[in-house]
């Protein structure tokens, strides 16, 4: 069984582990062209969030109302990543 540290830890560790995904593909191949500033938002995005979903794990009591809010904190960070990403709503925001 994971402590409260150790799941901490898990929380924070895994925005550097996806962000390594598109850091190996930029070293890698020609395809993937991420910038320092794509890193940035997308480093200041990921740990948001970790840290929201964390809050949410430590402050709310309720089991239903921890799942219930830190799923839809994951739904705004996926709403957010896909509109940088594509433009999904065409937004300024995503750059159209």
């Amino acid at each position: 069984m994971m402590t409260q540290k150790q799941k901490t830890h898990a929380i924070y560790a895994l925005p550097l582990v996806v962000l390594c995904i598109p850091l190996l593909g930029n070293l890698t191949s020609d395809e993937v062209n991420w910038s320092a500033s794509d890193f940035l938002i997308a480093g200041v995005l990921l740990f948001s969030t970790a840290f929201l979903v964390n809050l949410v794990r430590t402050k709310v009591k309720k089991q239903s109302h921890r799942i219930l809010i830190c799923v839809f904190v994951l739904i705004v960070f996926a709403l957010i990543w896909v509109e940088l990403a594509v433009g999904i709503f065409g937004s300024p925001f995503a750059g159209s």
